[in-house]
């Protein structure tokens, strides 16, 4: 019987301690529910264990393949070409390791059930959804198809379940932000706004998200204001990166790449076509540097490794 490929979580990484804490328990509560592989899982940046940590413990445990899937809920430069320039990396750290990469995890229907249960503990139980606006706040990126997907998870929240609308915002590096998102809501005639921060985990940034909120709300009495919590933990994201795991290994990978800033010309980004991926260099990765520069591996969604 052939041994299946070993399971790497890349993450991306928060200055945050309990969000840190909250992947690796994740990745840990992964390989519990799967002890039949090797489980491990680093990040890009920021904090420990880099993901070159991981890949050398599964070399130490005799791992030759692996799936690589990203804890991410959207495809952006992360996971577009820093993920795949680090593990280019480390097949030169670690020669005869073959891998596959899978896709982001969202916009996926049973995240989507997720984020409607985090609806439904903010709000008054007395409250009609059809009366209730929802502004969905995404980390925000540099990259339009990026951004684009957090609209598009918005909208496929809103489809069928009576809430008044769904809004979109960022809290960093896009627009609208935050209280510019809040604003929108109340010209569009909103008077119960739900703010959902579309956040795997606990962190820097949602923690912004909810602050944000808290000042806005003070300043505009005449709306009320609640704030959800992150996706979290829930048994939905553990069996969704699982789904992603098996497309990877089973060859089923749809990459979105029609909207890619890498591969298509989009108005004011054409310098990035064709452009090479490198690695994060990732503080607490102490191996040969000099591989960091990725040089002539292209774009990252060409799947052959």
């Amino acid at each position: 019987m052939t041994t299946p490929p070993a399971l790497l979580i890349a993450g991306h990484g928060t200055r945050d301690e309990a969000g840190a804490e909250a992947f690796r328990a994740f990745v840990r509560e992964l390989g519990r529910r799967h002890p039949e592989l090797p489980v491990a899982g680093g990040f890009i940046e920021l904090s420990p264990p880099p993901l070159g940590d991981a890949v050398a413990e599964l070399v130490e445990r005799g791992v030759r393949r692996f799936a690589a899937v990203p804890l991410m809920l959207v495809s952006a430069g992360h996971a577009k070409g820093d993920i795949p320039a680090a593990l280019s990396r480390e097949k030169e750290r670690h020669p005869g390791i073959t891998y596959t990469y899978g896709r982001p995890l969202g916009p996926h229907p049973a995240l989507l059930r997720v984020l409607e249960r985090r609806l439904a503990e903010a709000v008054d139980p007395a409250w009609d959804p059809a009366e209730v606006t929802v502004l969905l706040v995404g980390r925000g990126s540099t990259d339009p198809d990026a951004n684009a997907e957090v609209f598009k998870a918005a909208r496929l929240l809103w489809e069928g379940r009576g809430y008044a609308g769904v809004e979109t915002a960022f809290v960093s590096l896009a627009q609208p932000d935050v209280p510019g998102g809040l604003d929108r809501c109340v010209r569009l005639g909103a008077r119960r706004v739900v703010v959902l921060p579309y956040f795997l985990f606990t962190g820097i940034l949602p923690d912004r998200v909810r602050h944000q909120t808290e000042e806005w709300a003070a300043a505009h009495p005449e709306a009320e204001v609640r704030s959800a919590d992150v996706i979290g933990p829930e048994p939905e994201l553990l069996d969704l990166v699982w789904e992603r795991y098996e497309e990877a290994v089973g060859g089923d990978l749809r990459m979105n790449c029609d909207s890619c800033v890498y591969r298509i010309a989009l108005p004011g980004f054409e310098d990035k076509v064709g452009l090479p991926q490198q690695p994060h260099f990732h503080p607490d990765d102490d191996g040969d540097h000099h591989h960091g520069h990725h040089h002539g591996h292209g774009h990252a969604h060409s799947h052959a490794h």
